[in-house]
């Protein structure tokens, strides 16, 4: 692995592939590159989460798009995925519910 530091001697990057600036190469088993992929992981997996939960909102309109149209039938779908995609939109259904009962007639905003 090759790597790029601060002034410091802080790893700021990591690459397969020797880059400019990627001067230095350290075996990917060190222990600095192990720590510096610590430190950072867990922003890349929680950036991962946030647009897989968008993603699936994506994938849920297009396949009511394409029930709409005619193009597939819901019956068409395996029935976990069946099954899922009713549990969610029954959630989501209930949620919208109780943010009408708890608006406040003075506001014109819904709160949930």
């Amino acid at each position: 692995m090759f790597i790029k530091r601060s002034e410091q001697g802080e790893i700021l990057a990591i690459s397969k592939t020797q880059l400019a600036e990627f001067n230095e190469e350290l075996d990917e088993q060190s222990v600095e590159i192990k720590n510096f992929l610590k430190i950072n992981q867990p922003l890349e997996q929680s950036h991962l989460v946030n647009t897989d939960i968008e993603l699936v909102r994506v994938i849920e309109d297009l396949i009511h798009l394409l029930t709409d149209k005619g193009v597939i039938q819901f019956t068409d779908l395996p029935g976990p995925a069946q099954r899922k995609l009713l549990s969610r939109e029954n959630l989501r259904s209930a949620i919208s519910e109780l943010s009408l009962l708890n608006t406040n007639p003075d506001e014109e905003t819904i709160h949930l």
